[in-house]
């Protein structure tokens, strides 16, 4: 059985819980510019402070940590942590040559958490899947970083795409289950993340993977940053055939709330939803609790909107564990019926 029909047969039966922030938990290791770049990068002529992804290379005992401490917590579904693995958001670091190696290096780090955690516990293989994830990139192909040059982009349709196959390439060769294409705010960028993915597919001939998209509202109006309003983003992407759409980062359970609704009902697909821990408070750091967090998304799940559920920003295993209690009394919503013509 291919893994997208294990994953099918799963979303039939119930909710699966997504974990919940990476960089959420590295901050509570207060790593310093040292342990960033451990012994491999001591001499590096850039600081690397913040650069979470490479810690897959430097810290991998701290990122498969954290990956079981949100296996303990109830998660179906890892992230690796990869958000920023591709060669143009690496150049700020001016690492771009470690893209391939670093998502390699997370997909493993997710795939040994995964398998000691069943063997710690004595627990079958069948529903824990790592998702190799793919971030929105630091350039947009659809906005000017130019006030007074609309027209002016600062990258190339064919530059982001060859360094998404490149990640993909890393992401798949390292072993992930699933590509997950997430928090997009400019959904040019992400077509050139599918038309990677597609391409990489055929040129390897790779047995196909599933594939899960999604978006970033970014404010009240209902639209992502770069205009589009949730529709015509569902529309944009649909041609990618995902095994879910969804909503993840920018808002809270709260806030998310009405985009869920009507995702849930244009959705001829499997729906996820993983938002912040709330919005961020004057310090820039989350409050809501755990319990508020799953409240919420269990009235989602009441509703019958949801397939997966998990937390983006602010949320830790405390939350994913809070959600997963909570989805256990609901079940999954089920898929529309398409009519034939």
């Amino acid at each position: 059985m291919s893994i997208e029909q294990k994953l099918r047969d799963l979303l039939e039966q119930r909710i699966l819980i997504i974990d919940g922030a990476m960089g959420t938990m590295v901050q509570r290791y207060r790593l310093e510019e040292a342990d960033y770049r451990g012994a491999r990068f001591k001499d590096w002529h850039t600081d690397v402070k913040g650069n979470n992804d490479m810690l897959c290379l430097t810290q991998p005992q701290i990122i498969k940590e954290i990956h079981k401490q949100y296996l303990q917590a109830g998660a179906n579904i890892l992230e690796t942590n990869t958000f920023n693995s591709q060669s143009i958001s690496l150049a700020d670091y001016d690492m771009q040559a470690f893209a391939y190696e670093l998502n390699v290096a997370a997909a493993k780090v997710a795939k040994e958490a995964v398998a000691e955690y069943l063997a710690e516990n004595n627990l079958q293989p069948g529903d824990r899947f790592v998702a190799g994830a793919i971030g929105p990139m630091n350039k947009t192909l659809s906005l000017s970083p130019d006030v007074n040059n609309p027209g002016f982009r600062s990258v190339t349709f064919d530059e982001v795409a060859d360094a998404y196959y490149e990640q993909i390439k890393g992401l798949v060769d390292g072993g992930v289950d699933i590509l997950l294409v997430e928090t997009i705010f400019d959904t040019l960028n992400a077509k050139a993340a599918i038309y990677a993915i597609n391409k990489f597919m055929r040129d390897t001939k790779h047995a196909k993977l599933p594939v899960m998209i999604s978006g970033t509202i970014t404010d009240a109006s209902g639209r992502t940053l770069s205009g589009q309003t949730l529709e015509a983003f569902y529309i944009s992407v649909m041609h990618a055939n995902p095994i879910s759409i969804g909503l993840n980062c920018a808002l809270g359970a709260e806030q998310m709330r009405p985009h869920v609704e009507e995702l849930s009902q244009i959705a001829g697909c499997y729906v996820s939803a993983y938002p912040n821990a709330g919005l961020p408070n004057a310090m820039g750091e989350y409050d809501e609790s755990p319990e508020h967090t799953a409240s919420v998304i269990a009235e989602w799940a009441q509703e019958g909107w949801v397939n997966l559920v998990g937390g983006c920003c602010g949320t830790t295993p405390d939350h994913i564990a809070a959600i997963a209690r909570s989805m256990k009394k609901y079940e999954a919503r089920k898929l529309p019926e398409l009519l034939s013509a």
